[in-house]
């Protein structure tokens, strides 16, 4: 129970912590509808499963001690992060409310970018990692891991999903459509902030 309870704050705090996930499921939401920011949560929580696959199975030993192969994750991943913050920052296909509804192209376009921003995030690996190296017991039952592992992906589903039904209402939407240039340029500028910011740190 000690251990749940753990997982479970780990969790929270990691969720709730603005990131590129948050950048990118407000951008999503407000510029295509509430479906898009829906689908793109999906994706997270999609992404998040890639993060507990591999530490579970061990293969997080392996990238921890290689530092080539950990600066080749760090790298692609802050990279796919400055290309969405240049695509925001660089948009220039103007936004209207009743436009904006997601079709099942635009759905499926947020599905995998939520997916892609997660899975390739060094953030949500580090946490992880950690969730399971600090506050897992070793020798947990290998369903028990993957128990947790579930519960990381559906709260980040439902946090995220929380902030797509936020940026997605009909006020909100409007009044960010209104000035989407500001908007478009915080939201690439904060995302390009966040893929230098992880190419250049050194993470422990």
């Amino acid at each position: 129970m000690t251990e749940l309870i753990a997982v479970a704050l780990f969790t929270l705090l990691a969720v709730i912590s603005p990131g590129a996930d948050f950048a990118m499921v407000t951008r999503s939401s407000y510029a295509q509808g509430r479906k898009a920011g829906l689908a793109a949560a999906v994706g997270i929580a999609l992404g998040v499963q890639v993060h507990v696959l591999y530490t579970v199975l061990g293969i997080a030993v392996i990238i921890s001690q290689s530092p080539t192969l950990f600066l080749g994750m760090k790298v692609l991943g802050a990279g796919y992060l400055v290309y969405l913050g240049y695509q925001s920052v660089t948009n220039t296909r103007r936004i209207s409310l009743d436009g904006g509804t997601a079709c099942a192209a635009n759905v499926t376009q947020a599905l995998r970018t939520g997916f892609l921003t997660n899975a390739l995030n060094p953030k949500t690996m580090l946490f992880v990692i950690s969730a399971f190296t600090q506050v897992v017991q070793p020798g947990s039952p290998l369903a028990m891991n993957f128990a947790y592992g579930a519960f990381m992906s559906v709260a980040h589903w439902l946090w995220f999903s929380l902030v797509a039904v936020f940026f997605s209402s009909t006020a909100l939407r409007k009044a960010m459509i209104e000035r989407q240039m500001l908007v478009d340029r915080v939201i690439g500028v904060a995302l390009i902030g966040l893929g230098l910011a992880v190419a250049v740190t050194g993470m422990r």
